[in-house]
């Protein structure tokens, strides 16, 4: 495989076209080698318009979801980032080329030792991860400027919109399969969010958020 052909497809032929048109996201999917991320069992597979599966109901995004979350979150080099469900730190890796500082949560133990790896590995030294589920956030390092979920869950996560500067957002992919929305929170006041879906897609749940009843007649 023309491993550099492919990454130029991949961005090409999937993430463009689905209105990823920041010049420094694209080029920063250049800059990341996504493959240095990805399951050895999956290498051949890294470039391909599809979830991988990494075990334990967890699956790395399709790249072009990747991509379009990471732009939508509008980072600058000054933001720190709180990253919910860092899995092999791929996405960490791509906030921290955007952004001051990126804190990754990820609650499976060998996930969270191969992202550190996988960081150090890629001279990534802004961002750190950490070993659990994220559906408290962090509040001894919040608030946070930015806060993205990396995974889908079915109801917006309020401790960790309250973990939020005003100002800062929140991104995350909401609702039932077969129909879910990447979502932005803005905090706009102490008590007040905005918020505006973006696109649709679908993802694999995050570990450790609530689930609503279903209620049967």
């Amino acid at each position: 495989m023309n491993v550099e052909q492919a990454r130029f497809n991949m961005i090409e032929q999937q993430i463009r076209p689905w209105d990823v048109l920041d010049t420094s996201v694209l080029e920063l999917l250049s800059a990341v080698r996504r493959e240095d991320f990805v399951p050895t069992a999956h290498q051949a597979q890294a470039f391909m318009d599809l979830e991988l599966p990494l075990g334990g109901g967890r699956s790395l995004l399709a790249p072009r979801v990747e991509a379009r979350l990471v732009q939508d979150l509008n980072l600058s080099k000054r933001d720190t980032v709180l990253q919910v469900g860092a899995a092999t730190g791929y996405v960490t890796a791509l906030l921290a080329h955007k952004a001051q500082r990126v804190i990754g949560l990820e609650p499976d133990a060998a996930l969270a030792s191969q992202a550190r790896a996988n960081l150090r590995k890629a001279g990534v030294n802004n961002a750190e991860i950490v070993q659990a589920d994220g559906s408290a956030g962090l509040t001894s390092q919040a608030p946070f400027d930015a806060i993205l979920l990396c995974g889908s869950l079915a109801v917006p996560p309020q401790a960790l919109l309250d973990q939020l500067k005003v100002g800062g957002r929140l991104l995350a992919i909401l609702g039932q399969e077969p129909v879910m929305q990447a979502t932005l929170f803005t905090r706009v006041a102490a008590t007040q969010f905005s918020r505006q879906e973006l696109f649709d897609t679908v993802a694999a749940r995050l570990p450790g958020f609530p689930e609503p009843s279903r209620f049967q007649f």
